[in-house]
Formats: C-alpha cells, sequence, structure tokens
C-alpha cells in the first residue's frame, strides 16, 4: 500500500506541475486491476516521450525536490528512503504490446488523474515481455504466473 501512496504523491505532482496524467505500469498497476498484492519491487511510471527526451529536467527537478535521487540514468530510475521509481515512454505501447494509449482508461482517486491497463492490456504486455530476452535474461523476470493471474481474472481457459 505505501507503494501506491507513493504513486499517487508523484502523479499528483505531474498532474499539477506538469499537467501529465500518467500511467501506472508493471506489478503494481497489475496489482490495482487484480486487487491483489503481487509484492511489486518499484513503481513503473509512463509518461510522454518527449518528459524523457526534451524535458527529461523537468522530470529530474520535480524528483529532486521532493528527496529523489536519480541512480540510473538509463533505465530512469530514481529511489528515496529504499522505494524505487522508474520513468519510461507511454507511446512505447503501441510497437511492444499493440496498445494505443489514447484508448487507456483515466481513473481519478483522491483527486489524483492517472491512466491504468485494462486486464486485456496487461496480458499483451506480460505475453510480449516473456518474449523480451533483456527482460528475461537480465532482470530475471518470470512473467508466466502473472500471465496465469490474467487469464485466470478474465476467465480464459488455460492449457495444461
Amino acid at each position: 500500500m505505501l507503494k501506491k501512496q507513493v504513486f499517487l504523491s508523484i502523479a499528483e505532482r505531474l498532474n499539477k506541475e506538469l499537467r501529465v496524467v500518467p500511467l501506472l505500469y508493471g506489478s503494481l498497476g497489475l496489482e490495482q486491476r487484480l486487487q491483489t498484492d503481487l509484492g511489486a519491487e518499484d513503481i513503473d511510471i509512463l509518461i510522454p516521450e518527449v518528459f524523457l527526451d526534451e524535458k527529461w529536467s523537468c522530470i529530474v527537478t520535480l524528483m529532486e525536490e521532493h528527496g529523489y535521487v536519480l541512480y540510473d540514468l538509463r533505465e530512469h530510475a530514481f529511489e528515496k528512503a529504499g522505494i524505487r521509481v522508474a520513468f519510461a515512454s507511454i507511446e512505447d505501447l503501441t510497437p511492444f504490446a499493440g496498445i494505443d494509449p489514447a484508448k487507456i482508461p483515466v481513473v481519478e482517486e483522491s483527486g489524483v488523474r492517472y491512466s491504468l491497463l485494462t486486464l486485456q492490456d496487461y496480458l499483451n504486455v506480460y505475453t510480449a515481455s516473456s518474449q523480451d530476452g533483456y527482460r528475461k535474461n537480465t532482470k530475471h523476470k518470470n512473467d508466466g504466473q502473472k500471465i496465469r493471474l490474467i487469464k485466470n481474472a478474465l476467465g480464459i481457459a488455460q492449457g495444461i
């Protein structure tokens, strides 16, 4: 629950200071959709590509003003008190998993606006991720369990 509150705090600043509606991504976003604890290790946030390129300094300033330290420029990752937050491009969803960012539902919680993938979108993401060599080999991720949870929630029959 702490990571969700941290995300809401960051999303609120993105809404107010940069007029960005971020996407809660990764395991934490899937936890929200499934209403179950998956032990998310970090907070993954997707934002418009322009904020990772020309306007990256705006993100760095926003995060540093709130006590976060940039620890991995390649991954656009910050840390504060052991909680890691990484940013990536929302536009990458289309070539990666066939998801149109314009069709992702927007949620409002405690006055904070953010996007959240549908379960079908998550199925597309984790299916694509399971084929990603970097994710499997370097990050040592096994997405099979998440795929099974999503399919179960969607009522999709699974082969044995």
